[in-house]
This record gives structure tokens, C-alpha cells and sequence, in this order.
């Protein structure tokens, strides 16, 4: 066994390991700080395959942000433990049966039958020189230009119904009206008082 391969191993059973974790601990930030090592493990997966930029990104977009907002907000709401860990138990053999399912399917679609190979065979070295963001780039902007466009449709699609959902207007809230502050006079807001000095 060389060296990448018992490195693919250590990141896989570690990535395994700790998505386990994930789904079956009680506490819902000790959840969260194990997805953050199946992150990181999975990082470990792609720089193996030379997606160094993928890697990247997925360190510094979901450990560094969305991870850190999922903590902020476990650890602001009031979380019901009792009712979760009821919930989990009750919806177990679904769950069981759904990732089994999943399994299944991703084995038959992987299959390197599909892909024109009689077996797995590594991808070929990259060059010294090889530039895979850029490389991704060109591909991102050429080939898949149309399915980017949408994504970031519907990205914003959601993002705007995810405001318009949370969106509460509360009558007792002051809001800024614009015109009508430029149409205050000095008068209506200026009131000069004159007042006898006192001796003390």
C-alpha cells in the first residue's frame, strides 16, 4: 500500500466516522463540530484528486462561514433535546431504508462501467505546471456556462424567498421615511424657549 492510499483510507474512515457522529449525538453543536471534521476530511479527499481549489473553498466557505453561522444559531435558539432525540429514534428505520436506497443507486451509477473502463484505473498525473483553478475557470465559463447561470438564478430565487419568509413587519416599529424628513421645516422641529436667569 503506498502512501496516497493509506492517506485516501485515513480521510475516508475519519470523513465515515465522524458523519456518524453527525446523526447520532445528542447535543446539537457537538453535531455541528463533527460535520466540521467530515469537512476537513473531505478537503483531505479532494487535494488526494488535485482539486487543490475545490479544497479550499470548502474549508474557507463551509468551515469558515456557513459552520460558524450554524453554531451561532444552534447555540442562540432554545433546542429541545428531549423532542429530537424522540424524533430520531422514531424516524430511524425510514432513514435507514432512504440511505440504503441512496447506496445503492450511487454504486450502480459509479460503477466504472458507466465511464468506459473494465476497472478503477488512476486518473493520470498532472503536470508540474497544471493550473486547476484556472483550469476550473475555463471550464466553469465555457463548457457549463448555462447550468452556472441557472444555479445562480436559483440561488437568488432563494435567497430572496428566505427574506420574504422571515420577513416580519410589527406595527410598532419605526421605519425611515426619506421624503418626508426632507420636508421638515425648521420650525416644526426648532422651538427656542427664553427663560428668566436664576441667582444662585
Amino acid at each position: 500500500m503506498t502512501f496516497p492510499h493509506f492517506l485516501f483510507y485515513l480521510f475516508a474512515f475519519f470523513a465515515v466516522g465522524a458523519a456518524l457522529m453527525v446523526i447520532t449525538r445528542r447535543n446539537p453543536v457537538h453535531s455541528a463540530l463533527f460535520l466540521v471534521l467530515v469537512f476537513f476530511n473531505v478537503a483531505g479527499l479532494w487535494m488526494l484528486a488535485e482539486a487543490e481549489f475545490l479544497a479550499l473553498a470548502l474549508v474557507l466557505v463551509y468551515v469558515g462561514a456557513v459552520m460558524v453561522l450554524f453554531l451561532f444559531v444552534i447555540m442562540m435558539l432554545d433546542i429541545d433535546l428531549a423532542a429530537l432525540r424522540a424524533g430520531f429514534v422514531r424516524n430511524l428505520p425510514v432513514g435507514i431504508l432512504v440511505a440504503v436506497i441512496m447506496l445503492v443507486e450511487m454504486v450502480l451509477v459509479l460503477g466504472p462501467a458507466h465511464f468506459g473502463l473494465s476497472v478503477y484505473a488512476a486518473p493520470e498525473p498532472a503536470p508540474a505546471d497544471y493550473d486547476n483553478t484556472a483550469a476550473l475557470g475555463l471550464s466553469l465559463f465555457t463548457e457549463h456556462l448555462y447550468a452556472l447561470e441557472v444555479a445562480a438564478v436559483i440561488l437568488l430565487v432563494a435567497m430572496i424567498a428566505a427574506i420574504g419568509l422571515t420577513l416580519r413587519k410589527r406595527p410598532d416599529t419605526r421605519r425611515q421615511v426619506v421624503s418626508r424628513q426632507h420636508m421638515v421645516k425648521k420650525k416644526d422641529r426648532l422651538r427656542v424657549i427664553k427663560m428668566a436667569p436664576e441667582e444662585k
